[in-house]
């Protein structure tokens, strides 16, 4: 980021002073080649035309004014057409390790959102049991994302959306009150359509023991006791488990209150004002074909009923009256039919398409033993995010959740994630951040010290390939962040992560640190590697992992 923001800054200055206008094709970008330099810019072949002067002519002045103004630039060269091949200093790459040291645990932030409010819905399970490791992907996804985002710039609200309406919450009633009746001492078989996992029986015995009298009351009564009950453990349950892993959801947004505070018919208003809305058959209906959509659909049935997409319209209009400039939402890859729907509904509601944006979490697979294990929640056959978190823990589930792709199958593997190896990618970056803790604290046990100013004088010292290799990953960082939060795309970090932890460990092994002989190599290497460390440290931050000082 520092290296092309420069440069920019740089040929901006030389474009204006030959009168001429940034052109809007222009590009500065890392070369494919590190042969090629550190920096690739296509000025001269975008400008040419309008400097009436050929490519390759032009790009000869630029980079002339280019080295007569800049210290920090060793040399340029014109490649092909009018390509600029720019490489930086040794002592530009040097000056990495100052404004590492300046920034702290602020390093790599940016002001991309500029300010902008946005917010982050994920999760948003459904409180009929406790929450799986496909919702622990998830989980994972949107709260790196929202710390990804605030470290960019935004304003960002967390929110989980409680689905208390509904078929399922029928459902979930309907399964706490059988078993119930079956703890009661009926004899009755298994319907087909209930949550058969045994936290439903220990529910039914809690509510049995609040409300000795449940068997006596009317069937609607006693549903309705077992539903509230049920939906309140679990979603008890639900915040201890996300609070455990490290979640943080600021709102908690009850279904039911949009259908109680008019919520729903308020947006069928300004649907039909718009005229987007129309009655047909008895049901009311969304012009989603004026959007792209290939039919139109449908909100409020004959029977007065409501669609899930009138309420999730509505939960939308919700959110952007409350000011939002940007709302993504994180949803398992089985609903990625339903994401032109909303789009489509944002549309309509008069919001530019930029402004909703959504994450889809593919499945995980999880192993024990090379086997996958099967999972549902309705027929209880699952492990727990709670239970893979003792298992594992929450740092090595975070950052297995992120090691891909969100839209990517994981393969969740326990046996692998508990190694104590290079092989457990968790290990490997964590093992980086304790190893250079490590260093320093066998250079202080020798009377060493982390000089306290990193002087030119004293970094003039780092001058071999693998020390300016290293200066430029952790230059890096920034882009990172950038990158990550305009594609939405947290995976960024933990690949990032995992380059500079293999950096490090392979600069360790062919670079004596302590034993390196000159007092100024041992001190700058020092000063590098607490740069390393300052990095990893605020790039796993992003993830909701640990920095260890030792393992």
């Amino acid at each position: 980021m520092r290296a092309k923001t420069h440069l920019l800054s740089a040929l901006r200055t030389i474009v204006e002073g030959m009168d001429l206008t940034w052109p809007d094709k222009a590009t500065i970008e890392p070369p494919k080649d590190k042969q090629h330099g550190d920096m690739a810019a296509n000025i001269a072949m975008v400008l040419a035309k309008q400097a009436h002067v050929s490519p390759r002519d032009l790009a000869a002045r630029i980079a002339g004014a280019l080295q007569q103004n800049d210290p920090f630039i060793e040399k340029i060269d014109i490649a092909g057409p009018g390509f600029l091949n720019i490489t930086f200093t040794d002592d530009f790459w040097r000056e990495t390790v100052n404004i590492i040291e300046k920034a702290g645990d602020r390093y790599g932030s940016v002001s991309y959102g500029c300010g902008k409010r946005a917010q982050v819905e994920y999760v948003s399970a459904n409180p009929t049991g406790p929450l799986h490791i496909g919702h622990g992907r998830g989980a994972a996804v949107g709260d790196s994302l929202t710390r990804v985002l605030r470290f960019a710039g935004y304003d960002v609200e967390t929110e989980y959306y409680i689905n208390d309406a509904g078929r399922q919450m029928y459902i979930l009633g309907f399964s706490v009150l059988f078993r119930a009746k079956q703890l009661s001492g009926q004899d009755l078989p298994d319907p087909e359509d209930f949550y058969r996992g045994e936290y439903i029986k220990d529910i039914a015995a809690v509510v049995l023991k609040l409300h000795p009298n449940l068997m006596e009351l009317p069937e609607q009564e006693a549903l309705e006791i077992c539903r509230d009950y049920a939906l309140n453990d679990i979603l008890d349950g639900i915040k201890k488990d996300l609070a455990d892993f490290n979640v943080e959801h600021q709102m908690w947004f009850s279904e039911k209150s949009l259908l109680a505070e008019g919520a729903v018919d308020k947006t069928f208003d300004r649907l039909r004002a718009a005229g987007l809305a129309f009655e047909q058959d008895g049901a009311l209906w969304f012009r989603t074909t004026d959007f792209g959509d290939d039919k139109d659909r449908v909100l409020k049935k004959s029977d007065g009923l409501l669609t899930y997409f009138a309420s999730d319209i509505a939960y939308h209009d919700n959110k952007y009256d409350r000011g939002f400039d940007l709302c993504v939402d994180i949803w398992g890859a089985d609903h990625h039919g339903y994401v032109p729907r909303m789009r489509a509904a944002v549309e309509a509601l008069g919001k530019p398409k930029e402004s909703f944006d959504v994450i889809l979490v593919q499945l995980v697979n999880l192993l024990r033993g090379g086997e996958q294990v099967a999972m549902s929640t309705r027929a209880g056959t699952f492990d727990t995010l709670e239970e893979v978190v003792r298992e594992v823990g929450r740092d090595a589930a975070r950052f297995m959740f992120l090691s891909r792709k969100s839209d990517s199958h994981l393969d969740f593997d326990l046996d692998l994630v508990k190694q104590q190896s290079m092989d457990n990618p968790v290990y490997y970056v964590q093992y980086a951040h304790a190893r250079i803790a490590s260093v320093i604290r066998k250079a202080e046990e020798r009377g060493m010290t982390v000089p306290a100013k990193a002087t030119p004088a004293l970094l003039a010292a780092l001058g071999n390939a693998d020390e300016l290799d290293m200066l430029r990953l952790l230059e890096q960082f920034e882009d990172v962040v950038e990158a990550a939060a305009r594609q939405l795309a947290p995976h960024h970090v933990s690949f990032y992560m995992q380059d500079v932890a293999s950096a490090l460990h392979r600069f360790y092994a062919n670079n004596p640190v302590l034993n390196a002989g000159d007092e100024s190599v041992v001190a700058a290497r020092l000063l590098l590697l607490k740069s390393v460390a300052c990095v990893i440290r605020n790039g796993l931050n992003l993830l909701g992992v640990s920095a260890p000082e030792s393992m």
